[in-house]
């Protein structure tokens, strides 16, 4: 229900519709009637939220129980939030309009490093004390999770608990012990200790941190019988896990407006660059027959014309064709087209065009991350340039003409040469449009070649690597670009500046909660946007604190150093990261897990692909 005050504001901004609620499947409760509120906040956009997955699983999951109301929250734009101060407007939930300081539990989801400085930014706006310790009562626990909680350390001032792992079952088990406390009228002391006994949960208040001279870390201690190592939380029967029937549709055009199905969990891949894959592990499936019913009542419910077949790599499910099989037998009739957004150049097969390609047609992504092939060993891609070339051609022969190839810069090892080969496998990719005997006719291709610049992050093989510097990666950017010869060829690259600060608070630790908090005084929000982003602004505050963000960034680490994150569990070995690590530098790939067990340690789950390949071993 919008307050009138807001709704006194709405033409002065762009985008009203991020602000009022009242969308179709949007929950409202009526407040008397319920035990618990829960404010779910986004750092970012209404855009960028109403499109993340994980928001509207745990929407629908928390409002599915009768003593719990869950609001969405998300960060208002500039333009908004300027309004909202002048008029003395605290940040709101949408579906009551009722301001957050109001609510049980303030809940962020922790997608990207840079949207940490919006964290702090929403509590400040919803007039609430930023650190944990200035918030005495047994309300307003702010409570935190999502990827980047596998190094909560440059926020653990601010954040009293922070969920690991994946928070269908965890969260409701902070809840449900919550109402109790409550309800017996304990202190939110007590009840901090309590939840930190169960499994999954992290209260970084519970740990006492102390550092070496050098400015690494000495010790990490447990205090008041927290656990020692906190473990992460898995969901193993994704066929029996909740997911919701309907999805709150937007007012407003969001980033990913379309229905979108959860199809598995974990990659099977082993890149040793990428924090998912790992943070993840084991690969879980859904059987098709869920997913086709799943998919199917969400068009049903939503008025979607489009499903997103969401995974990490969705080729890799091992009913891929079974499974578009099932969805075109309503899906052609329906009008409704199937996308399958993060394909692997290995994984795209005749088969698997044919049934993408009903309804409608649009460009396709693929990523070798690197342009050589020795390169690609290194990261443990495995994908070899026949590979994308046969795979771009099956493609092109299907009537495709524009494709986008993503890459790293800046990856361990990478030479010039290294970067030289992303322009001549672009160029090879041009070549094999106008060799394909039934290319569109009279249609010319268009390639996008896009760099990010690599960022190592916490359990990953490259944890220990260092970053390269602002100028080496504006060396190599320009490198890249004169090495493009061609105007079938686009060059879009992400900003260096952007991915330092990214490195910096990747692999932080809670000495940058002071830097957080001088953030947060001086206005910082919105760091992973162009408007709002100064890295000038970053080094005045971080020389201010006394904080050299190249020893975050830049410096490699001694595979003996306590890391910040050492007493996290995410289920994968140390030994097994340091062995991939060395392999690296030995440009040696490893094989996937369907192929061979690695030892990587997420079989202790007992359950995912791991765990049945060594079954069928014994």
């Amino acid at each position: 229900m919008i307050n009138k005050d807001v709704e006194k504001l709405l033409l002065k901004v762009q985008k009203p519709g991020r602000y009022v609620g009242g969308e179709l499947n949007a929950v409202v409760k009526n407040k008397e009637d319920v035990d618990v509120r829960f404010a779910f906040c986004f750092p970012d956009t209404y855009e960028v939220g109403m499109s993340h997955l994980g928001m509207k699983i745990l929407y629908s999951l928390f409002n599915s129980v009768d003593y719990i109301w869950c609001e969405r929250v998300f960060a208002p734009w500039i333009d908004m939030e300027k309004l909202m101060v002048e008029n003395d407007i605290p940040l709101y939930g949408l579906e009551s309009g009722d301001p957050i300081t109001d609510f049980d539990f303030i809940g962020f989801t922790l997608q990207y490093e840079l949207s940490y400085t919006n964290v702090l930014n929403m509590l400040k706006l919803a007039k609430i004390p930023i650190y944990s310790k200035d918030r005495k009562e047994l309300n307003r626990i702010v409570v935190a999770g999502g990827p980047c909680a596998c190094n909560p350390e440059p926020i653990a001032d601010f954040i009293d608990i922070f969920f690991l792992g994946e928070g269908e079952e965890v969260d409701l088990e902070v809840i449900e012990l919550y109402r109790k406390c409550k309800a017996e009228n304990k202190t939110k002391a007590e009840f901090l200790k309590l939840a930190a006994q169960i499994e999954g949960v992290y209260v970084p208040s519970l740990y006492d941190v102390t550092y070496n001279e050098d400015g690494t870390i000495k010790s990490v201690t447990p205090k008041e019988n927290a656990p020692a190592v906190v473990n992460k939380r898995l969901i193993m029967n994704m066929d029996d896990s909740y997911y919701p029937d309907n999805f709150v549709v937007p007012m407003v055009e969001i980033v990913h407006d379309r229905a979108v199905e959860e199809i598995f969990r974990g990659c099977i891949r082993g890149c040793r660059f990428c924090q998912a894959g790992y943070i993840y592990r084991p690969v879980r499936e859904k059987s098709a027959d869920v997913i086709n019913s799943q998919c199917h009542t969400l068009c049903e419910n939503t008025g979607y014309d489009e499903v997103s077949l969401s995974s990490l790599s969705s080729s890799d499910y091992s009913n891929i064709v079974p499974l578009l099989e099932k969805l075109n037998k309503w899906s052609k009739d329906e009008k409704v087209s199937i996308s399958l957004p993060s394909l692997r150049v290995d994984g795209f097969s005749d088969d698997i065009m044919n049934k993408i390609k009903t309804v409608r047609k649009s460009g396709l992504t693929f990523a070798p991350e690197a342009g050589s092939q020795r390169l690609r060993d290194v990261i443990n891609k495995n994908v070899r340039e026949e590979e994308l070339l046969s795979t771009c051609s099956v493609a092109f022969n299907g009537g495709w003409t524009n494709v986008k190839l993503y890459f790293m810069i800046g990856l361990p090892t990478e030479t010039f040469d290294d970067v030289a080969a992303i322009a001549k496998l672009g160029q090879s990719v041009v070549n094999e449009y106008y060799s394909c005997p039934n290319k569109p006719k009279g249609k010319s291709v268009n390639v996008t070649v896009s760099t990010s610049s690599f960022v190592p992050k916490p359990f990953t093989p490259f944890q220990w690597e260092p970053q390269d510097t602002i100028e080496q990666l504006h060396t190599k950017q320009k490198h890249l670009k004169e090495s493009i010869t061609t105007k079938k060829i686009n060059y879009n690259y992400h900003d260096a500046d952007t991915s330092f600060l990214e490195a910096v608070f990747a692999r932080g630790d809670r000495k940058l909660c002071k830097a957080m908090a001088v953030a947060c005084e001086k206005g910082f929000h919105f760091d992973g946007w162009g408007e709002c982003f100064s890295l000038e602004k970053w080094l005045e505050v971080f020389e201010e604190c006394g904080i050299d963000p190249a020893f975050y960034a830049n410096r490699r680490r001694s595979f003996d150093e306590i890391l910040p994150w050492d007493h996290l569990d995410y289920g994968v070995t140390k030994e097994h990261l340091i062995r991939e690590c060395k392999k690296a530098y030995e440009d040696t790939p490893t094989p996937h897990c369907r192929l061979k067990c690695s030892n990587c340690g997420a079989a202790k789950y007992k359950g995912g692909v791991c765990f049945e390949k060594r079954k069928s071993m014994v």
